[in-house]
């Protein structure tokens, strides 16, 4: 197996990056370009930034703001919000980003998967899967979009499976249950996901001790892990995290 992966996560909204509890009650987190240069000193793998307010608001990702945070960095950037055609996806590589995340437009047409993955490669293609508890579906987890605001009455384990059929590379489950809350990430979510699926999983939504991070590996079966409080408002630092796994025998790149 691959080492565990640290992503953190910049949240986006009017250029600045923000932080909520359950997607909402949104508070500023500082500059998103000053936040990525710290992130990489500290040893993150990878860093996703997504654009929170854009399909709500009907738009496309700010282009700009990718191309400032991925001239500041080396290393890979997942960009998301928005994001609803080959030509946006051609669009967020050309601005810098090394992958994208598809989440409302991929429920919606889901052959964007396939054509995404035929163009990009698979590798490029992270599915974002927004989740809640629901007694209406099987697994007892129902996909929502736009934000978190809507409902599908889709099962989000079979949506899982059926993106990785379609092409996804990886996919980045996010509980709402937990999102914001440093509670701990949303455990039987996750596991279900990456239990379902050969491709990796980020664990994403609600981290807040080390040992969240270490109980996403060990009992969520996530490979990457996704966190943006801790990180924002340094509660805990990338090395500090990674030191942890490390010594609980996670193997990790320090």
């Amino acid at each position: 197996m691959a080492p565990v992966k640290i992503m953190p996560c910049l949240d986006m909204k009017d250029g600045r990056v923000v932080k909520g509890i359950n997607f909402v009650n949104l508070r500023d987190a500082g500059d998103p370009v000053e936040h990525a240069a710290v992130y990489q000193q500290e040893g993150a793998d990878e860093l996703a930034m997504l654009d929170i307010a854009a399909t709500v608001e009907n738009r496309s990702t700010r282009l700009e703001w990718v191309r400032k945070v991925a001239a500041a960095i080396q290393i890979p950037l997942t960009v998301g919000g928005g994001i609803g055609s080959i030509e946006d996806i051609e669009q967020v590589l050309a601005a810098g980003a090394a992958k994208v995340s598809i989440n409302t437009a991929a429920v919606r047409n889901p052959q964007l998967i396939d054509e995404a993955a035929r163009r990009f490669g698979s590798g490029t293609i992270t599915v974002a899967i927004d989740g809640k508890r629901s007694q209406s579906v099987t697994s007892g987890f129902e996909l929502v979009v736009a934000g978190g605001t809507t409902p599908t009455g889709k099962d989000a384990i079979a949506w899982a499976r059926e993106c990785e059929q379609r092409g996804a590379g990886i996919l980045l489950p996010t509980s709402m249950d937990g999102d914001g809350t440093r509670a701990g990430y949303d455990i039987p979510f996750t596991r279900a996901i990456a239990d379902a699926v050969r491709i990796p999983v980020v664990a994403s939504g609600g981290a807040g001790t080390l040992e969240h991070f270490l109980e996403a590996v060990t009992q969520g079966h996530a490979q990457i892990l996704l966190a943006a409080s801790v990180f924002h408002f340094r509660t805990l630092s990338i090395r500090q995290v990674k030191e942890h796994l490390a010594r609980s025998g996670v193997e990790v790149v320090i």
